[in-house]
């Protein structure tokens, strides 16, 4: 694929979008639900070694497919690693997968109710080696917790400011403004969101995709599934078990899944492959059907 049938794909597929992502932080908790506790590992290589494995038997996995998964997020030691001695951006387009690779460093602690994302100096050197390994595009979150209107504002605009940049290497920006699924708050912000979204989308010359939290209210981001500076809004979990996640996706038209836990809480490590591809099977065509048929 190049990149305009990476953005045909995009724009129309069929499918969903595999975050296979986890970083640092999160990759103990990972593997934990993969079955592999912290005595497997004495040093961080080792933690990350045993990650890429498990992320390449679901990319080498008969159920892993572009026909239902039409994208993958990839941490950047994963984009880096092999599969089966192939990069691992070459083997999911080989599969009909569409690369992405997650940029953001973390986030800064708490502030106006958002965590807004941490200086990122060297993105300049990781967008260009991703571009030359193939990776058709980046995801980068910031979170918000609370209905502040200044720190969604802020949050907003730095997720644009980060798409800019993005677009500058010639990818396409996955901007996620991610909104806390246990906030008290979460239908006035799912608004207040909304609304700094689509002011910022009318200062862009290009198309961006937006990953969002699943809204309070079902249809409230229709009007940025209609737009067209968005090539596609997906979402994610947030937290959700799988069969509540593909309920509350199936309810928003237009929208695809864009799921990490949700796509992998039940895979384990001690599986036969066999058994593996059929967990990994079904999860798939679960996520696809809350895609792809809508209530």
């Amino acid at each position: 694929m190049n990149f305009a049938e990476m953005t045909a794909k995009m724009a129309a597929g069929k499918g969903f979008i595999a975050a296979l992502d986890q970083s640092g932080g999160s990759t103990p908790k990972a593997l934990a639900g993969y079955g592999i506790g912290e005595d497997a590992w004495s040093d961080e290589a080792g933690m990350y070694a045993l990650i890429h494995d498990m992320r390449s038997r679901i990319i080498r996995s008969a159920a892993f497919t572009g026909d239902k998964v039409i994208g993958a997020i990839l941490f950047e030691r994963t984009m880096d690693g092999t599969v089966d001695g192939v990069p691992t951006p070459a083997a999911l387009i080989a599969k009909g997968v569409v690369p992405f690779i997650k940029i953001d460093k973390g986030l800064e602690d708490e502030a106006n109710g958002v965590q807004m994302m941490k200086p990122m100096p060297e993105l300049d050197a990781l967008l260009a080696r991703s571009k030359a390994l193939g990776v058709y595009g980046t995801k980068e979150r910031s979170v918000i917790n609370s209905a502040n209107a200044s720190g969604i504002a802020d949050v907003v605009a730095q997720q644009f400011e980060i798409g800019r940049q993005v677009l500058s290497h010639g990818m396409m920006p996955m901007l996620e403004p991610e909104i806390n699924i246990k906030s008290d708050t979460r239908a006035a912000c799912d608004e207040l969101m909304l609304a700094e979204i689509l002011k910022n989308l009318e200062g862009m010359s290009e198309q961006v995709m937006l990953k969002l939290s699943l809204p309070v209210v079902p249809g409230t981001f229709d009007p940025l599934v209609e737009h067209p500076k968005v090539l596609r809004v997906v979402a994610l979990s947030g937290g959700y078990k799988r069969p509540e996640a593909c309920v509350e996706l199936s309810k928003n038209k237009g929208i695809i899944a864009s799921f990490s836990r949700a796509l992998l809480e039940d895979l384990r490590a001690q599986m036969n492959d066999a058994e593996f591809d059929a967990a990994l099977g079904e999860a798939i065509d679960a996520i696809h059907k809350g895609s792809t048929e809508k209530n």
